[in-house]
């Protein structure tokens, strides 16, 4: 018979060594510090626990080794499998890269009715329909969209005033549908509209196609009216009206709203959340104002500076974590966007946090005229005159051609925010993305200088404002399901 194994083999230290596999740190008050690895777990170190691990002088029974080995910040004599592990989980975050392009958005045209100053999109009047996407050229959009490998795809209309060209809209739709029937994709269609021309029309056609409706709504009356202004001076009424009629005819998730800040919505982003909730949307997604198109002309793009914005969200962000502990559910949509990919093995898929950059991976624009631009904020570029980011156009380029430009390939690998300076050792990496067109547009440059990039300065910040709210009682279970919201 064997006989039991000796109580020596029990009475070894618990410190048997262990290698550091990894990670990177960054200081957040006072002498904590949030530490992250490869796959984008995280936890927070007080300094002498973050030096005695970096020296590898953790005690298997110091109270922090358990958490740091559980994620894969170490490996020891106990276990073999940690790298294999962490392995697994960086290629789970990675795999969705392979699908390449699942947005492809047509810019059925680009009049409107809005004069919005802060407007991405230099805008023309409703009766220049020169500026109008026709059918040839959105049949070879189409003849595109399906050479991408993406299982599931997505078509944005966009404008201007995306339904002032309701014949495009509708040849795209049935056109993609009728290929569909033997490519066999996910499909998904979705209108970015004012709602101001929203007719009968429209809507019969968006419920035969299960078609989703996406608008703006930058708050009370006074402030919408005021940021997007239109003749007769009812833009607010219109979407209100619009919003209300989506909902009635197509259901209520059919409409989603996007806000923008202006200077005069700082100070009131409390009113620009309740009217949120007063129009029963689940959520608001808080954003900046972009460097592109009339906003630059107009100079809406200078109006205020980062840390007044960064003031403004974290003041909307909070208000809407303490409406969450009272019991509302309700989310901020940037916020959630992010936790997803710090709380959870998944991407959330949004462009401007992808890395190597979402420009031509996550999205693809075909413009009115058959230029085909790396992202939305690349379109908006080319219309204040650089086309730094156009692939080509869709009557002269094939679908090779146009993904192996050197307008996508260069600034795809000079970006990549794995090997870019600053980037590289920035603990907040794994969360965050490269925005090779906001860097060329406010620096001329793709990577840009980190200490300078509104960009970085801004992500940063809120990743590091989640990372601490994350302490507070209550906060880190809400975050976690908003992380697994869709």
């Amino acid at each position: 018979m064997s006989g039991f194994t000796s109580l020596l083999e029990y009475e070894k230290p618990l410190h048997a060594g262990y290698e550091l596999l990894p990670f990177r740190f960054t200081q957040l008050s006072g002498d904590r510090y949030v530490v992250t690895n490869l796959a984008g777990e995280f936890t927070v170190l007080e300094r002498p626990e973050l030096e005695a691990f970096a020296k590898t002088q953790l005690s298997a029974s110091d109270p922090v080794y358990s958490e740091l080995k559980s994620k894969h910040f170490l490996t020891d004599g106990d276990s073999n499998v940690a790298i294999d592990l962490l392995a697994l989980k960086v290629r789970t975050k990675l795999a969705p890269l392979a699908n390449f392009t699942g947005l492809h958005i047509f810019v059925t045209t680009l009049r409107c009715e809005h004069s919005c100053p802060y407007c991405q999109v230099s805008r023309a009047n409703d009766d220049r329909r020169e500026f109008d996407m026709t059918e040839e050229t959105a049949s070879k959009a189409v003849d595109l969209v399906f050479r991408s490998p993406s299982p599931a795809i997505k078509i944005e209309f966009q404008g201007g005033e995306s339904l002032l060209n309701q014949d495009i809209i509708e040849f795209t739709v049935e056109e993609v549908t009728r290929r569909n029937q033997q490519e066999k994709r996910d499909l998904a269609f979705v209108i970015a509209t004012n709602l101001a021309v929203l007719d009968d029309r429209a809507i019969t056609f968006a419920r035969k196609h299960n078609i989703l409706m996406s608008t703006s709504l930058d708050g009370p009356a006074d402030l919408h009216n005021r940021n997007r202004p239109r003749p007769g001076g009812n833009s607010y009424e219109k979407a209100i009206q619009g919003i209300h009629r989506v909902r009635r005819e197509l259901g209520r998730d059919r409409v989603g709203a996007l806000m923008t800040t202006t200077v005069a919505s700082l100070g009131r982003v409390r009113e620009i959340i309740d009217e949120y909730v007063r129009q029963d949307f689940d959520g608001i997604f808080l954003r900046p104002l972009s460097p592109y198109g009339f906003a630059i002309k107009t100079k809406f793009y200078q109006s205020y500076d980062q840390s007044r914005w960064l003031e403004f969200y974290f003041e909307g962000l909070d208000y809407i974590i303490d409406l969450n502990l009272a019991g509302f559910p309700f989310l901020e949509h940037y916020a959630a966007t992010i936790l997803r990919k710090m709380l959870t093995p998944f991407q959330p898929g949004y462009v401007d946090l992808i890395s190597p950059a979402g420009i031509g991976i996550g999205a693809i624009v075909y413009n009115y005229d058959g230029d085909v631009y790396a992202s939305d904020e690349s379109r908006m570029l080319a219309e204040m005159g650089d086309k730094t980011f156009c692939l080509g156009n869709v009557h002269t380029h094939s679908y090779d051609e146009l993904l192996l430009s050197d307008n996508l390939l260069e600034p795809l690998e000079a970006s990549f925010a794995g090997s870019a300076p600053m980037c590289s050792w920035c603990a907040f990496e794994p969360y965050c993305g490269s925005d090779p067109v906001f860097h060329h547009a406010t620096q001329k440059d793709f990577v840009g200088k980190k200490p300078l990039s509104a960009f970085c300065s801004r992500n940063m910040s809120i990743f590091r404002g989640l990372v601490e709210r994350m302490e507070r009682p209550g906060v880190r279970e809400m975050f976690e399901r908003w992380a697994y919201m869709r």
